[in-house]
């Protein structure tokens, strides 16, 4: 018995030894990086020097209109990428009142505000039938969109000339809204068809059983939902639309009282070869830019919003 008892002491002994030594060792090394983190953090690096140089290419032009804005004629003329040494807001005076910038900024309004909700409305009606109804000939309408946005203006813009001139349509605001629709329509109804698709279909279903109509299901809440898409295709529409400058090239008076902004802007630019108003012409380009910035600032998230809403289920 005291032989056993020896022996349990010993071997105690040599587990006690053996747990002194591990704590007294020092801790191993941490095991080296592999060489993919190397390769990580190169990647990041390359990736984030060409966000800064995507960054300063789109808004580099952009600072320099508007810091041109803002200088005198003889300062540009002098030194186009300095700057200005006195602040000359007179130029956004002259832009507006004697360029008529302000009338042709007011006319691509009146414009945008028949052409838009048009577009969105007609848009938004031809993607749900197509993307929740089941018809003979449904993936024929939604090709045939989808095959209007690879077809180019500029083949159409004779016909649609003839055309319009027969129904007296020629520089008429209503004629230059219905073109501003019928081009925005493709994109518009390729969109929202993917978008509605991603909507649950059961919520229609129950809005149906509970003696809604079609009309009713869709104005009140299928349309509401698609909220995001909406607002991000209506931004895309607005800019399409607010830069357009071929199609009332084609179908539209010069005359400042119908003439849009783009139309405006390029008379200011083939003036500036005789007058030499550089100032003007940069407050111009300022003012219609300004729009465009505004309303993507304001619905930055939703467009962001609208874009990811059916990457993720």
């Amino acid at each position: 018995m005291s032989g056993e008892i020896q022996v349990t002491s010993a071997t105690q002994r040599t587990r006690d030894d053996r747990s002194a030594d591990v704590v007294g060792k020092a801790p191993a090394p941490a095991p080296a990086k592999p060489a993919r983190d190397a390769q990580g953090v190169t990647l990041n690096v390359f990736s984030n020097a060409f966000l800064v140089l995507w960054v300063v290419m789109a808004a580099g032009p952009l600072v320099w209109v508007m810091v041109n804005s803002l200088r005198e004629s003889s300062d540009i003329t002098g030194s186009p990428f300095g700057w200005p040494t006195s602040l000359s807001f007179e130029n956004f005076t002259n832009a507006w009142s004697d360029a008529n910038i302000g009338k042709y900024a007011l006319n691509s309004l009146i414009i945008l505000c028949g052409s838009l909700p048009g577009t969105m409305l007609l848009g938004s009606m031809a993607a749900y039938v197509i993307a929740r109804f089941t018809f003979r000939g449904n993936r024929v309408v939604y090709m045939l969109f989808a095959g209007g946005m690879m077809f180019p203006i500029i083949l159409a813009v004779v016909p649609l000339f003839f055309v319009m001139d027969n129904f007296a349509l020629l520089d008429t605001r209503h004629g230059i809204i219905l073109a501003y629709i019928a081009y925005s329509l493709p994109f518009t109804t390729f969109f929202m068809t993917s978008f509605f698709r991603t909507l649950p279909g059961s919520v229609a279903e129950a809005a149906l059983i509970d003696g809604a109509s079609h009309t009713r299901t869709f104005f009140q809440i299928m349309l509401p939902m698609a909220k995001p898409g909406l607002i991000s295709i209506g931004i895309f529409n607005f800019l399409g639309q607010w830069n357009q400058y071929f199609l009332p090239l084609a179908l539209n008076s010069t005359d400042p009282d119908k003439a849009l902004l783009t139309q405006g802007l390029a008379e200011l630019s083939v003036n500036q070869g005789y007058e030499g108003d550089w100032g003007a012409l940069f407050a111009g380009l300022t003012i219609a830019m300004l729009p465009i910035l505004l309303v993507y600032m304001v619905f930055q998230r939703q467009v962001q919003e609208g874009l990811t809403a059916g990457a993720v289920k």
